[in-house]
């Protein structure tokens, strides 16, 4: 597929936003979870589709996650270790599938999925040894990391270091290559998406989307959004709500507040911030929305991602 059909997002956080879209859509798909079901029953290790922006751990609470990472997930020290690591491996990954070594010794990869030329998330693997680690200086090693993050390596998480899987370099680097194969296949389906959607969506559509992406935390008036679209706001109604199944006011409230998810995800922003920031007007008016769509308080949101295993086992 020629790149050149693709449309450029207007600004970065339309860009962001078609992506995270974009990646949810992937994630979604029978061919993604076909493939999902196959790949872990073969090689018994958890696959994830993440998109550029993710702020938890790739594998966290899927059914094949390492026991032992699962216990480094509990602990908000290791945690952060883990997190810094899977950062900084995005940070170096391009155009290529990129593989390294946590700080504790396991192999974690991103194999990049592109729309057109621009790469918008990643499949990760991960979580196994690729040499067997049983020597007085490699569990040294580890268990350093952990005192540094004040964890001694002793019970559950010593047993659950000694069973991490292993795969030899051969047989890990030629998964590695069969997920390339799989992350083209990703790569020509959103192509396609975003090529169906253009194709179909009205123009003043796409134009009121733009816009009240770009505004949307700001006061919007559905006069200003149909004047932007070029339309009536009779017109504008009827055309809008039938393409996107959605009142004008309520398609800008879900887009206010799947910005807000995507922002309580940083544990370092305050609610009451992100309430704001989004465009609502009062943090009362955003938490009663926010459960009317999501079924949960922001705050109970938060909670869930933070405690993540640890709820499961309680």
């Amino acid at each position: 597929m020629n790149s050149a059909t693709i449309t450029t997002p207007k600004s970065d956080a339309d860009g962001i936003k078609q992506n995270r879209e974009l990646i949810d859509t992937l994630q979604r798909s029978k061919l993604f979870r076909n493939y999902e079901q196959v790949f872990s029953e073969a090689t018994g290790l958890a696959l994830a589709i993440r998109p550029l922006e993710f702020w938890q751990l790739a594998h966290h609470g899927k059914k094949h996650e390492n026991p032992f990472c699962a216990l480094l997930a509990e602990n908000p020290a290791t945690l952060a270790v883990c997190l810094r690591a899977h950062q900084e491996m995005i940070d170096h990954t391009g155009m290529l599938p990129h593989t390294v070594m946590c700080p504790f010794g396991l192999t974690e990869t991103a194999v990049p999925i592109k729309l057109g030329e621009q790469v918008i998330g990643y499949l990760r693997i991960g979580q196994v040894l690729r040499h067997m680690r049983t020597t007085t200086t490699d569990t040294s090693k580890v268990s350093r990391e952990l005192e540094k993050c004040g964890v001694r390596f002793t019970g559950e998480i010593r047993k659950t270091w000694q069973k991490n899987p292993l795969i030899p370099p051969e047989k890990y680097n030629a998964i590695v290559r069969l997920l390339a194969f799989f992350a083209d296949q990703l790569s020509a389906l959103s192509n396609q998406l975003v090529t169906e959607k253009n194709n179909a969506e009205p123009p003043l559509v796409l134009k009121a989307r733009e816009y009240i992406e770009k505004h949307k935390s700001e006061e919007l008036s559905l006069a200003d959004v149909a004047k932007a679209a070029g339309a009536s706001v009779f017109h504008f109604c009827k055309v809008f709500h039938k393409a996107t199944g959605l009142k004008f006011t309520d398609y800008v409230a879900r887009m206010r507040l799947e910005d807000a998810r995507n922002r309580l995800l940083n544990p370092n922003l305050r609610i009451s911030e992100i309430a704001y920031d989004v465009g609502f007007q009062s943090l009362t008016q955003f938490n009663r929305t926010f459960k009317r769509v999501f079924g949960q308080s922001p705050t109970d949101f938060r909670t869930h991602l933070a405690s993540g295993k640890r709820n499961k086992r309680q």
